[in-house]
């Protein structure tokens, strides 16, 4: 029997995953790196933490690359755009989950962002309220597709894993919700479903409304 939802927020609830596109391609004109590369490198972050994401670009681009600096500036680009234009919501995240809530659903959120990202832009989004714990990049040892922050998550919510739906779009959060225990539901953002994602994904919604209509 399902009584909890865990979350999460990059390209999940916000849309933020087209922001950090545009932020990886300024940045890699800035520093003389190829899109594609560019590109296939953010795809292999996405879903991890700072940390992670450090290792895959010097992996990726090169041992010498100034990952800091790189980092810093595609940073400073995301808050550009995010004073300037803000950050938009998914289709149906506020309808989801105010849904749940009002089932009796309890709710957590499993981000690999840092915690003051993760309330500030939930709070600007009002999203914030609906959650009973959050559990983010910087309060974890191990990011994403490491199963800790969801098996965090579910102890918070004093909850068995298989008592809890694990709602992703990249495949490290689906590896890591599913390592944990969770049910899994996959709605694809950048990154759509493959052969590896579909083993592991119990749900594959287009949108949110999906878990309003199934569950």
């Amino acid at each position: 029997m399902i009584k909890g939802f865990v979350f999460d927020m990059d390209g999940v609830l916000l849309d933020t995953e087209s922001v950090c596109d545009r932020t990886w391609k300024l940045a890699a004109k800035d520093f003389g790196v190829d899109d594609k590369d560019a590109m296939r490198t953010i795809s292999l972050c996405r879903g991890t933490n700072k940390k992670t994401s450090r290792e895959i670009i010097l992996r990726e681009i090169g041992p010498d690359f100034d990952v800091d600096a790189f980092m810093k500036t595609t940073s400073d680009y995301f808050k550009k755009i995010e004073a300037e234009e803000g950050i938009s919501t998914k289709p149906y995240a506020k309808e989801c989950l105010a849904y749940l809530k009002g089932k009796g659903y309890r709710l957590a959120l499993a981000s690999s962002t840092r915690q003051v990202v993760v309330e500030r832009e939930l709070k600007t989004a009002c999203l914030y309220d609906f959650f009973e714990t959050l559990v983010c990049g910087d309060m974890v040892a191990n990011s994403k597709p490491d199963p800790e922050i969801y098996a965090t998550a579910v102890r918070n919510l004093n909850l068995l894993p298989e008592e809890c739906v694990a709602v992703e779009d990249s495949p490290n959060g689906l590896k890591s919700g599913k390592g944990a225990g969770l049910v899994s539901v996959m709605v694809p953002d950048r990154v759509g479903p493959n052969e590896e994602t579909e083993k592991i994904t119990d749900y594959l919604f287009d949108s949110l409304k999906g878990i309003i209509d199934n569950f």
